[in-house]
């Protein structure tokens, strides 16, 4: 379920609030922009990985890239984005989406 949401946030460009164990710091419950399924580019162990940019984090603004095993929970909300404001880089997406040149 958590991931057909994802993608269902990632299509219609919508804001998730995230609840995830934090492997330093435990469970957290975070806004976040959804950007990606896939492998991560940081970490070398191949693995699929839900990515975000953290929006409300105490310390500031931030990437997250988690484990299937530590999402616990996503819920939707009605708040859109609009990736112009967040997508500063020439993507290379795992999931295909419509973001127009951001895409």
């Amino acid at each position: 379920m958590n991931r057909i949401l994802f993608l269902k946030a990632i299509n219609n460009k919508l804001i998730v609030k995230v609840t995830f164990n934090s492997t330093n710091k435990g469970i957290l419950t975070r806004n976040c922009i959804p950007f990606d399924l896939g492998p991560s580019r940081r970490f070398k162990d191949k693995a699929q990985r839900y990515h975000f940019l953290v929006l409300d984090g105490i310390e500031g603004r931030h990437n997250l890239s988690i484990l299937p095993s530590q999402l616990l929970n996503i819920e939707l909300t009605d708040k859109e984005f609009n990736p112009a404001n967040f997508v500063k880089w020439k993507p290379k997406w795992f999931f295909k989406r419509n973001w127009g040149i951001y895409s």
